[in-house]
């Protein structure tokens, strides 16, 4: 049995994911890689990386993570935390003067205009890097705040409004909550990365480039594909109403060919799998010296106010997986009681997934890292995270 696998159970999970998902179409293609004691036990590569062309999938095959770029973010934060240059408990005001009199909702539209009243308190740091800041996303589509992002183009993945702009456009929309109050999933880690190019007098993507993916030998990571990889890049698809993939963004025409006017430290990336999972085993092990052993440990803590879990606090999730039991860190989500999970596991995994339904976890307890690959939106569409969860556990002998 390889690193406490049973190899007849890595097997199934493979079957499992060709006949339910690859085979009748429900997902183009995927990449799995399971690795235990810093070894890979299991890699699996099923099904294309552009259907149209007929072009499989491959192990270099290079992913939109979206929103897995959040852990990313937050880490390259807390370098700069670890410096000194900035703490959890600061006022973001003090840091972006912009926001010094942002309130809170309570009536109104951009068109006719917001009324506010002021935060019950000052907006944190911490605030930022676990989503109880106040800001939202506005693809949430669920309040005028929202809508007022959409209007204003900030926080999407592809938009031509630069960071900076970004963040002054925010100054004249109003917080959903005030800070600490609730928690909702938000263009928080984008302003992270504004803090970061703020602080460091930096890029983002030079920043990241320097301090993590060179470093770690992420090679294949970054916000665009250059020219000579770009064959490499997959398709991303959508699920059609009645079955089947439409095109959701063509790899020969996809934007993330060119570098963006927007590095979105929330959801820009590509990679690949295997740099990703060095990224995870960097942080399991301390190897790749990011950041100390102790503020790892507070990032993977549940600092949600009260110690709750994310249903207990959540103005909007949107996800297929349910998050009982779940808390979130400092840019990721950990497990605070696995039992009302509903799944196999330990307290203080941590975890975080894409918009394309691409996913990963890491338990200390098992020295277990697993990143999931593939291209389909939403994330929504199929319960494949619980279903790997389970599967992957159920292999352990």
């Amino acid at each position: 049995m390889p690193h406490g696998f049973r190899p007849h159970r890595l097997e199934a999970i493979d079957r499992f994911l060709n006949d339910r998902y690859v085979v009748p179409g429900r997902l183009p293609g995927t990449l799995l890689l399971v690795a235990r004691g810093g070894e890979v036990v299991h890699r699996s590569v099923l099904g294309h990386a552009d259907l149209a062309a007929g072009r499989p999938l491959a192990e270099d095959t290079i992913f939109r993570i979206y929103s897995m770029t959040k852990p990313i973010t937050s880490v390259a934060f807390m370098m700069l935390v670890e410096e000194g240059r900035i703490a959890l408990d600061d006022p973001v005001d003090r840091h972006i003067p912009e926001w010094t009199d942002l309130g809170v909702y309570v009536g109104g539209t951009l068109k006719t205009g917001f009324l506010t009243r002021p935060p019950d308190r000052p907006m944190q740091v911490i605030d930022l890097l676990r989503h109880t800041a106040g800001l939202t996303y506005g693809f949430q589509l669920r309040s005028n705040v929202d809508a007022a992002y959409r209007r204003a183009g900030i926080g999407e993945i592809g938009s031509t409004v630069p960071l900076a702009d970004m963040v002054r456009t925010l100054a004249g929309i109003p917080l959903e909550f005030s800070p600490g109050t609730a928690w909702c999933y938000s263009v928080a880690t984008d302003v992270l990365g504004f803090l970061i190019e703020r602080l460091s007098g930096r890029p983002l993507d030079a920043f990241l480039s320097d301090r993590i993916f060179r470093p770690l030998g992420m090679v294949d990571t970054g916000f665009f594909v250059p020219e000579a990889a770009a064959h490499r890049l997959a398709t991303c698809y959508q699920a059609r109403a009645g079955g089947g993939l439409d095109v959701q963004d063509p790899a020969e025409t996809s934007p993330f060919l060119q570098p963006p006017r927007f590095l979105s430290g929330g959801g820009g990336l590509v990679g690949t799998a295997a740099d990703y999972l060095r990224f995870v085993e960097a942080l399991r092990t301390g190897q790749g010296d990011l950041v100390g052993r102790r503020t790892f440990a507070q990032m993977t803590a549940n600092h949600l106010p009260g110690g709750a879990d994310l249903p207990g606090l959540s103005r909007a999730l949107f996800s297929e997986a349910s998050y009982a039991g779940v808390g979130f860190g400092l840019g990721l989500a950990t497990t605070i009681d696995w039992v009302r999970t509903g799944l196999p596991g330990h307290n203080g995994d941590w975890f975080w997934g894409g918009a394309a339904s691409t996913f990963f976890w890491c338990d200390p307890t098992e020295e277990l890292s697993v990143v999931f690959m593939t291209q389909l939106m939403p994330s929504s569409t199929w319960p494949i995270r619980r279903e790997l969860r389970q599967l992957v556990y159920a292999a352990l002998a």
